[in-house]
């Protein structure tokens, strides 16, 4: 019995330890892709050496391009992309190219289905809306007779 318990401590502690790698692995994946979301032109950020600056310019695909970061007014240095520590002050509502060309692609997909008259569109939708307001308020007494 006692020659079996050592065996299995060392196994349950090799499978916590692979456990827990696996999640540290995960939650810094998910910061990095955080940080490169939030990485965008206008945002201020703290740069490994202790500066705090305003990206100016930033390729999140290509992490070899250097990044140019404004330190001060009309002063703008290139650093290395992965020099971003962290975002200070994120930019709210900043909206990435890849969110740009899908809200394009989008916006394209229901003017042509307004246009073929697939989709209705919101001012469609509203004059139906007040059409019906208009004959559920409207009883006997409000016709005129005949």
């Amino acid at each position: 019995m006692d020659s079996l318990l050592l065996p299995l401590l060392l196994a349950g502690l090799l499978v916590f330890m692979f456990v827990s790698s696996r999640r540290r692995m995960k939650k810094q994946k998910a910061e990095q892709e955080k940080k490169a979301r939030d990485t965008v032109p206008g945002a201020e950020v703290l740069l490994q050496g202790g500066l705090y600056g305003t990206i100016v310019e930033y390729d999140g695909e290509d992490l070899d391009k250097p990044a140019l970061v404004e330190i001060a007014p009309g002063i703008v240095i290139k650093v290395h992309s992965q020099a971003v520590l962290r975002i200070v002050d994120p930019i709210e509502g900043a909206v990435t190219e890849d969110e740009f060309i899908e809200a394009e692609e989008s916006e394209a997909e229901y003017i042509a289905g307004v246009a073929d008259g697939d989709t209705t569109s919101i001012s469609d939708d509203k004059r139906a809306a007040r059409q019906n307001t208009v004959d559920v308020d409207r009883d006997d007494k409000d016709r005129p007779a005949v």
